[in-house]
């Protein structure tokens, strides 16, 4: 009878023991369409995108469909997507990091923590052209996830000087005649007439546009 007892005791242990014991966490958490708003990151076919801007429609009774327009986030190239109301995606844990620019290589740009001095190499090909607007310690805004960048996020306007152009002409400051330039780093633009060498000029990163000369104090 002992024997049955302990048998009995040890049985209702162990479904306690069961009983508690918590569920296996999925791998990833999904969400859905309708949670796509303007910054939400989510992976689609093991490309991850950024919601960009989003429109919901009703198509039929109970029914809607979503069309979103996402940035993806390796090749920076936007995209056009329609989601039926009631599908799921992966969503991409992203944290944003203010890191400095180090140096650059002939594969990767590597930045830094200044906290950790943890390094962060990034692809060339995936930074594109903005790899010619990053100066070695300055410190640039990272979109990061799992302890690899996804896109570098350049101010809109930054100042270069100019390496390169023809001869200014003196008195033009309002001409809409332009002239090609070669700043720091490599990158080309056009500019106005009575631009010079050594110049510093304001540039708007998004669209490599001239946008007005900088008045240096020497």
């Amino acid at each position: 009878m002992a024997e049955l007892a302990d048998a009995r005791v040890s049985k209702t242990r162990l479904r306690k023991e069961v009983r508690v014991r918590p569920p296996p966490r999925p791998p990833f958490i999904m969400i859905t369409v309708t949670d796509l708003k303007s910054g939400v990151t989510f992976k689609e076919k093991n490309e991850i995108f950024e919601v960009i801007s989003y429109t919901h429609t009703k198509i039929g009774r109970g029914s809607a469909n979503i069309k979103i327009k996402a940035r993806n986030l390796k090749t920076g190239e936007s995209a056009q997507m329609s989601f039926t109301s009631g599908a799921k995606l992966e969503e991409v844990d992203t944290e944003k990091k203010k890191l400095q620019y180090l140096y650059s290589d002939p594969e990767n740009l590597v930045f830094m923590d200044p906290k950790t001095y943890e390094q962060f190499p990034i692809k060339t090909t995936l930074a594109g052209e903005k790899d010619k607007f990053l100066k070695e310690g300055e410190f640039y805004e990272l979109l990061t996830s799992e302890g690899s960048v996804l896109s570098i996020n350049l101010p809109k306007l930054m100042e270069f000087k100019i390496t390169e152009t023809g001869p200014g002409v003196k008195g033009d400051t309002v001409s809409n005649v332009y002239k090609p330039a070669t700043l720091e780093g490599g990158i080309e633009i056009k500019v106005p007439l009575f631009i010079n060498t050594d110049d510093t000029v304001r540039v708007d990163t998004r669209t490599n546009a001239y946008v007005e000369r900088v008045k240096v104090t020497r």
